[in-house]
């Protein structure tokens, strides 16, 4: 069964593992970016080939049959064949021309990208980019982002990571909030603002705990994971908030507040598939992002 699978037309194996995934034909047509008719149609002629039902019919959607599971994983070696194969014929291309997708967080995408970005376009108009901001790890390994902007290492195999800089956090909150409740003189005061912190992210809570602070999340009256958001709130005086001093800074309407406790820096990498690493236009970008980068600390 399995060289038989392999003797199908890879856009036939893909809808099947799109369905597969998704238990839905039309979820399935969504991802490939084509109808459900079509997919359904792809179903059709791979069972057909086969001679073999490999989904049934559930409350919610489509399942594998037993058949379709045994299939499964030999559809998935497949799909990591053609990744392998796109990859490296891509890594081969020699134009400084051409898409580049770059992801990073929304708060990296808003604040630090747009500048960057609007020199490389100017000095290389034939690079097209894609920005996709997002808090989400978008897979290198799947060409879901050609070059990642990251506040963490990458350990994944085959991505080739560099260290870019370290960013500098600080307490900020907005000087009309300060007028109003005092400017805080030590930690005890300063545990005595209205906090801006997150929601589901613990990110705040556990970099306080590392420093001895025992907080909780009830500390925070204003809470918001969106990073972008999060800042907003800070400024519009909802309470102090934690936020990357190279932006903060360069708010007329905040002011910095001085604690006696040492606050973490944040670092970030720049990640790409090894296999993409020295082609031209994916080498440029990379080089750009990291320049930039390091301009704005210094």
């Amino acid at each position: 069964m399995a060289s038989a699978l392999s003797s199908l037309d890879w856009t036939l194996v893909q809808s099947f593992l799109a369905v597969a995934d998704s238990g839905s034909l039309s979820e399935a047509a969504r991802q490939l970016g084509t109808s459900q008719s079509t997919v359904g149609r792809h179903i059709r002629q791979i069972e057909d080939a086969l001679e073999a039902t490999l989904f049934h019919r559930q409350p919610r959607g489509l399942g594998l049959t037993e058949v379709g599971r045994a299939l499964l994983p030999h559809a998935r070696a497949m799909a990591e064949g053609a990744h392998a194969l796109r990859l490296a014929a891509a890594g081969k291309s020699d134009r400084l021309a051409g898409p580049v997708r770059i992801t990073a967080s929304v708060f990296a995408a808003h604040h630090h990208l747009p500048p960057i970005l609007a020199e490389l376009r100017r000095d290389e108009p034939e690079i097209s980019i894609d920005l996709v901001p997002s808090d989400q790890s978008e897979n290198l390994l799947y060409r879901e982002a050609d070059i990642a902007v990251r506040m963490y290492r990458t350990e994944q195999l085959d991505i080739v990571t560099r260290h870019i800089c370290d960013l500098g956090i600080g307490l900020y909150a907005a000087r009309a909030y300060l007028d109003r409740v005092g400017r805080p003189r030590g930690l005890d005061q300063v545990l005595k603002l209205d906090l801006v912190g997150f929601d589901r992210d613990d990110e705040i809570l556990r970099g306080m705990r590392e420093l001895g602070i025992a907080a909780q999340r009830d500390w925070f009256a204003t809470r918001c994971d969106h990073n972008t958001v999060y800042w907003e709130l800070v400024q519009a005086g909802c309470g102090a908030g934690f936020v990357v001093s190279t932006v903060a800074d360069k708010c007329p309407g905040v002011e910095r507040i001085e604690v006696d406790f040492p606050l973490p820096k944040l670092s970030v990498w720049l990640a790409t598939h090894e296999a993409m690493r020295s082609t031209p236009r994916i080498r440029r970008v990379w080089d750009a992002l990291a320049e930039g980068l390091i301009a704005q600390v210094s």
